[in-house]
Parts: structure tokens; sequence; C-alpha cells
């Protein structure tokens, strides 16, 4: 049975000043800043006698392997103030007017000023009764022994961040109502993947390190034999681990990097057609990702090969079904986006520039390993598989370029490049052909019915293709999708005009546009900007399913 703790933080100031390990502004407050705000307020507690109970309710809490999950208000920055902190040397400035000197040997001013360090703050606006929360979900039966000590020592913490970001605190052991909180409060997940947000989050060892620090905080000037004075700095904490977490509705953006198709001579670059020669460049960027000389660079084996760049499941030589959680190399190609007048606008032309990147979850080892494979692969020749020639090669660039600088751009609406082939037969009960065939003739509810029922399912499995790719579902679940066979973009050709492999032949291709949204507390849809690139269906790792935003 799962077992639900609740910690709920609540401003009494609307303020909080505490920052991460770089100075930047911390928000959420890191699940280690709670657990510091709880070993302060335990050793409050201890005058009671409970020292050995609270001790070991703390232990039993940094050693939970699931990091909590946290629900957050939004918070603003804000332009703060201007603080000036004497320096220890002002002392001695203070000292001269003691005494009546307000000048120096060289009749200047014995100005304080001089002596003073600024410091800038700017703390974090938090509106009306915003809280954050903090939720652990386990399955441990010594919970009980602990759950009364652990609400107690909770409700005893009275700041969060700063000494001046004074908190009131709740415990329970029910999950927060999310029909009860603001409109504008952010769930945010722990996750193994690249991006996010790090935050540190206490550890077995923990507690003890923090009672340590303390113990050195207390001894840091002691007095030698010789009568003198001697400073001892107080040594960091070392016990905690980092955690990457992001919000709910964020989606897991993989590492990427970006190469021209050159031409064999370095003339100019090489160009491929969008609707058939891109599935032979595909082919092309896995063959020569999986030769024997590029693994042995790397030091991949056949296994690796096999799975990682050419995507072959168990079964040897046949396609895996990709999911959300497969890691594969991708190599997306990207058409050009050109502006070609007012009256045209922005067109898709021709392939010049290819995408790497990873699907599935990258952590830290995976994103050094990719960029081990982009210095690999940079100068790589891709051989024509018809006559055995090189036909281009490949040389590294950034993403700013104006022709795919779209791809990588920030919108709330989006719209295909190249169509998205659906994840699984549109019409597996034959629906269609009781459309024009059925004897007597269907009436227009009839023939009505069939075609929401059409329409519903293609909606299914456009959505089932964003979750697939990677995208969270809140957003999936309130996107609003349009769909047609015919390009939403200039230049853009119909979808059954656009190659596709043989695992997706069967499979309906369509061209798509999606708004982002996410709903409010009060039932409406808000939209919700993401950032790009976006591909989904299961065609993506061929270059179908391409997104741009919508101008």
């Amino acid at each position: 049975m799962h077992e639900h703790f609740r910690i709920s933080v609540r401003f009494l100031d609307g303020e909080f000043h505490g920052r991460g390990d770089g100075g930047e502004p911390e928000w959420p407050p890191s699940p280690l800043r709670l657990f510091q705000a709880l070993t302060n307020a335990a050793a409050r507690l201890d005058s009671d006698g409970n020292g050995a109970t609270n001790a070991a309710a703390l232990r039993w809490l940094e050693e939970l392997t699931q990091p909590p999950e946290i629900i957050a208000d939004n918070a603003t920055p804000t332009n703060g103030y201007q603080l000036y902190v004497p320096d220890n040397v002002g002392d001695l400035v203070a000292k001269k007017w003691a005494a009546g000197k307000y000048f120096d040997s060289k009749n200047h001013v014995n100005d304080l000023s001089r002596y003073r360090t600024d410091k800038r703050v700017r703390p974090l606006h938090i509106e009306g009764d915003a809280a954050v929360h903090y939720v652990w979900t386990f399955e441990d039966e010594d919970f009980a022994a602990h759950r009364e000590t652990l609400i107690s020592i909770a409700r005893a913490v009275s700041r969060l961040g700063w000494g001046v970001d004074l908190v009131v605190v709740d415990a329970d052991t029910k999950t927060v109502n999310h029909t009860t909180t603001r409109h504008t409060a952010e769930r945010w997940l722990p996750v193994e993947s690249h991006g996010g947000k790090l935050l540190r989050t206490p550890v077995s060892g923990t507690l003890q390190d923090l009672v340590a620090r303390h113990s050195a905080f207390l001894g840091r000037l002691q007095l030698e034999t010789d009568g003198t004075h001697v400073f001892r700095p107080v040594p960091p904490l070392t016990k905690f681990r980092v955690i990457t977490y992001r919000r709910e509705t964020e989606q897991n953006l993989p590492p990427h990097a970006i190469f021209a198709l050159r031409l064999p001579n370095d003339s100019g670059f090489a160009s491929f057609d969008t609707k058939w020669r891109r599935l032979h460049l595909t082919g092309m960027l896995r063959h020569s990702a999986s030769q024997a000389d590029f693994a042995a660079s790397l030091g991949w084996t056949n296994e690796k090969v096999n799975s990682f760049v050419l995507g072959h499941g168990p079964e040897a030589g046949k396609p895996s079904r990709p999911t959300k959680n497969t890691t594969r190399l991708v190599f997306t190609p990207l058409p050009s986006i050109e502006w070609r007048g007012e009256k045209q606008g922005r067109s898709i032309g021709t392939i010049r520039r290819v995408m790497l990147s990873v699907s599935g979850n990258a952590g830290k080892h995976d994103i050094a390993e990719f960029g081990r494979i982009v210095r690999s692969l940079e100068g790589r020749e891709l051989i024509d598989e018809m006559n055995q020639q090189a036909c281009a090669f490949l040389r590294r660039q950034p993403d700013s370029e104006s022709a795919i600088t779209n791809y990588f751009g920030e919108s709330a609406r989006w719209t295909t490049v190249t169509p998205m082939v659906l994840p699984g037969y549109d019409d597996p009960r034959k629906l269609r052909r009781r459309l024009g065939a059925s004897k007597p003739p269907l009436s227009a509810a009839e023939k009505g019915e069939i075609v929401r029922k059409l329409d519903s399912r293609i909606d299914r499995l456009i959505r089932k293709a964003f979750r697939e790719s990677g995208m969270p579902d809140p957003l999936v679940s309130n996107a609003g999708i349009e769909w047609r066979g015919s390009g939403f973009l200039p230049g853009a050709a119909l979808s059954s005009h656009y190659s596709v492999p043989n695992q997706c032949r069967h499979f309906r291709r369509l061209h798509v546009r999606v708004t982002w949204r996410e709903r409010s507390s009060d039932g409406t849809f808000n939209p919700i900007a993401i950032k790009g690139p976006l591909c989904a269906g299961s065609g993506r790792f061929s270059g179908l399913g391409l997104f741009i935003p919508c101008e």
C-alpha cells in the first residue's frame, strides 16, 4: 500500500531570498533546504527530551531513495534593493572619530564609505497565500513509527531560506488537493533525464554532516596555548545529491548538434529532396554511424550498434517498436525554411542540414557520450548506395542560421514541415467502407457517427504519438489538434507523397497543427509556449513528423 507524506510551506512576507550553488535564485526551494530547516526545528525541540526520537525520524527521511514531488506557486524576480555592509576595518574609522580625528595626515576626511561592501538583494516575490508542497510517496512500514514525530518537527519550522523568510508549515499524510491549489501552481517532478532544474536533496549521512558542520561553526575561533586566536573555516556540506527536477508540463529536450551537408569537394551545400531523398539520407547517416571504424572509436559492441544506431530489436535485422524511453541515436533531416517574398512568405525548401540527437532519457553518462559521437561524426562521408560514391560529408555548424532557426523557436502553436505518421491503424474496423458501400444507404446521422468515430480515433493516435516522443501527458491531454492531408505551410506536399520506412507503410500520414495549452482551475485553457525542436510520430527516426512554430 502506498503511503503519502506532505509538508506544506507558506511564506508570511511573500518573499523568498534563497539562492542556489551559483548564486542564482532557487525556486522551488530544494528538498535539502527543507531538510536543513527540519534539522534546525528538531534541535530547538530537543529541549523536551526528544532528541533521539527526532534524530531517528530525520535519519529515516534522509534515507528515502525517491525524492519528493514539489508543487509550487509561481515566484517572480524583483528589482530588490542595495545594502552596504561595513568592513571590519571600518572600526578603525569609528575609533578615530571617537578620538576627534576627522581628517588624516593628508587632510582627507576619514570617510567610512570607503570601508564598506555593497550587496544587492533580489528576493523572489510570491503572491498572496502561495505555498510550496513537498509530497513523498513510498511503501514503508516504518513510516508509522515516525509519522507523528515528523509532523511535529515540520510544524515547528519557522524559517525557510534566509533568516528573514518567515514561514508557517503544516504536515499531513494526505496529498495535495489539486482543486484547491491556485491555478498558478506548478508540479515539479524528479526525473533522470537531461534538462530541467538541478536541486539538492538529502542522502544517508546528511543529518550527521549537518551536526558536524554546526559543531565546526561553534568552534571556528579557537584559543591556542600561546594565547593567540586561530580561525578555522567551516567546511562545506558534502553529504547530499543533486537531482534534476522538471515541470510536469515541460518536455524533455535531449542534447542536439547540427551538421551541414557539404559536397565532397566542399564547393557548396549538398541538397536532398524532402519527399523522397530524405529517407535515403537517413539511411546513409545510420550506415556511416554503424561502420566498424566509427564504432571502434567509441568502444561500441555490435549489440550497441544494432540497438542504438540501427534501432533493431531483439530479433536481428528487424526494427524495434520505439517508445518514449527508447534510447536511440536520431538523425533528423532539416528542410530549409526559406523566405520567398511577401506573397509566399516562409516556404519549405530542400534538405541541406541534419540534426543529431538522442531519444529517450539521456543521463549524465549519455551526455558525455553524445559529445564524443559529435566529435567523431565531424568530417564523415555519406556513401550513396547506388554507386558507392561519396555524395556529401558532415561539417559541424551552429543552430543559429536563419534557414533552420525556426526549429528551435518557442511558441504555443506548431505545425508540421513533414507529415506525421500515426502510430497505429486509423481505421482498424474498416468503417470508411461502410460510408459508401452500405446497403441500404446509411442515413446522415449514421454517417455522421462513423465520421465522429474516425476523427476520435485519429485524435487519440496523434496524442499517442506525442506521448511516445516524450511530451508530458498534461500538455498532450489539453492540446488543441487539427489535421489534414495537405500541408499548413507553403512548400509542403500532400502527406501521401512522402516516402516512409517499410514498417510505417500501412499507417496513415497527416499534416498536423497543434496548440499547446494548460487547463486553469476555472476550467479554461491557456496557451503555453514550448521550446523546440519537436518531432513526433512513428516516422520520427526518418525525419517525418517534424514541426516548426506557427507565425
